[in-house]
């Protein structure tokens, strides 16, 4: 797998983004500085979404960005994704795996460090570790796990881990903070008006939370 900035991972969701295509929804997050995109879709038919995801991962190639299926193995392996994230209901991650090979991204989300250290172990590349906050996103969710949670599931792995779950710009600080390298959101991008806007201002939070940290493993390096 290449090197990817997970920093501002936005998913695209016709329910949530107020039913502007997916592909619509990529070029403004992209434009805004977004890192990484999904594609989320729970309603589209197969060749529906074929057809969605193509013209989505049209717009992030030009831009250099990855595009990653949610679920969707077999879409993804279609129009030639970037990767897919899968749930605890979909396909296990060692046969997202085995189906995509070594060169794709492969994603987990979870909620538990028994779950995080699983999803290592099979093969994923990077985890989106939530509901870190209450969302109304996503009505499974479950109960949050708090920064605590984030924090203790990201220290229990050696693979990147993606915050998740009612992140906006006021608390993707303390996420970055507690050890992520980035964050995942729906609602506080695709959500808003303007797509652009909302995640530009997302990015400048996280480039921030980022410098920050990495300035206190600093400190923290020359004091030991």
């Amino acid at each position: 797998m290449r090197r990817v900035d997970f920093s501002v991972y936005v998913i695209t969701d016709r329910a949530a983004g107020r039913g502007r295509p997916h592909d619509e929804m990529a070029a403004a997050a992209i434009a805004g500085g977004a890192t990484i995109i999904q594609l989320r879709e729970k309603a589209l038919t197969a060749r529906e979404f074929v057809e969605a995801a193509g013209r989505a991962c049209e717009v992030a190639r030009r831009a250099g960005v990855p595009l990653i299926i949610n679920d969707r193995v077999d879409v993804a392996l279609a129009v030639d994704a970037d990767g897919v994230h899968v749930g605890p209901d979909d396909l296990p991650v060692a046969v997202a795996r085995r189906l995509l090979g070594p060169r794709k991204i492969v994603g987990a989300s979870v909620g538990t460090i028994e779950e995080a250290v699983a999803a290592e172990r099979d093969g994923a590349d990077y985890l989106g570790v939530g509901s870190v906050f209450a969302t109304p996103s996503k009505a499974d969710a479950g109960e949050p796990i708090g920064i605590a949670g984030l924090r203790e599931i990201a220290r229990a792995v050696h693979i990147r881990v993606v915050g998740i779950g009612g992140i906006d710009p006021g608390n993707a600080p303390d996420v970055i903070a507690a050890g992520a390298t980035g964050v995942a959101v729906i609602s506080a991008a695709v959500g808003s008006e303007d797509v652009t806007a909302a995640t530009r201002a997302l990015v400048e939070v996280v480039r921030a939370a980022q410098r920050d940290s990495a300035a206190g493993r600093s400190r923290r390096s020359g004091d030991s």
